[in-house]
């Protein structure tokens, strides 16, 4: 066996056990006063340049993230929040929006007195990743975009028209659960759904110059049957200049096990961390 594949599988190993002897991990929250919100956030772990995790759509920290944060925090600090309208985070009177969410974390770091990050966008997060990217370039380091697209024609024909027949009723219910387990609001869950719904609807194309914008080293991450074509990914890698593409067999946020595909006893979610750090911390990237 090559060393490189036996290192990884003892780590992969180690990691498993590591997290079935302490399934919970330890971290700080608050809340930060944001653009006009309160926005809530959590912070795992030690380290000099942190990672933030911004969640896609429908979600919160835990139901995309939370069963790769004790993996994430082993050896950096971890950043992550619930975005306006989402979780615990307060809404405000206009809809939500990729670049509103990029000045919120941003106004979040600049709140908690953290000058650079590297950031880890899921789904609509890697979208706000990017707007991190072209607007706040001075407080990026590296970016993460997994199972994102800049343009309509990156998803799958018919998408949008199933879009428009989205309602609360056929929202997954793993998300429902994971809003009411931190915000027992239902009216707050209605709000949530209906804001994402239109966020998505009213997309518009985004020039190739935007994503061309984008100075720092960045991973375009998706699954091979994920929700975004392989072939629109491709493309987003040789848009960003010092981009790499990274192609798992996975379904859309089964590599980080986000709660709607989580596959039990995969291993991809480990192999993909480890992926991750290795480009976030390689240097002449």
């Amino acid at each position: 066996m090559r060393t490189d594949l036996l290192i990884l599988l003892i780590y992969i190993t180690t990691m498993n056990t590591a997290l079935s002897q302490n399934p919970k991990t330890s971290f700080t929250s608050g809340y930060a006063p944001v653009n006009g919100i309160k926005m809530y956030y959590e912070i795992y772990g030690e380290g000099k340049i942190p990672l933030v995790l911004i969640h896609g759509g429908g979600s919160t920290i835990q139901s995309n993230f939370g069963n790769v944060i004790p993996m994430l925090s082993e050896n950096r600090k971890i950043i992550a929040m619930d975005l306006q309208a989402h979780g615990r985070t307060e809404d405000r009177d206009t809809p939500v929006s990729f670049e509103q969410d990029a000045d919120d974390i941003a106004a979040l770091l600049a709140h908690l007195g953290i000058d650079k990050a590297d950031f880890f966008g899921f789904s609509n997060g890697g979208n706000t990743a990017m707007k991190i990217g072209m607007r706040h370039p001075e407080i990026v380091n590296k970016l993460v975009i997994a199972s994102s697209f800049y343009q309509r024609n990156g998803l799958p024909p018919g998408f949008f028209e199933g879009m428009k027949n989205a309602s609360l009723e056929n929202m997954p219910t793993p998300l429902k659960e994971a809003f009411l387990d931190v915000n027992p609001d239902k009216k707050g869950l209605q709000t949530m759904h209906d804001k994402d719904k239109e966020r998505v609807l009213r997309f518009k194309d985004w020039k190739d110059e935007a994503l061309q914008s984008i100075k720092a080293p960045s991973l375009i991450l998706i699954g091979d049957r994920d929700i975004v074509l392989p072939e629109h990914a491709a493309k987003m890698s040789r848009m960003i200049p010092n981009a790499r593409l990274m192609i798992l067999p996975a379904n859309h946020g089964s590599y980080i096990a986000e709660i709607c595909t989580v596959q039990e006893n995969s291993k991809t979610p480990e192999a993909t961390i480890i992926l991750i750090e290795e480009f976030l911390t390689a240097e002449g990237e």
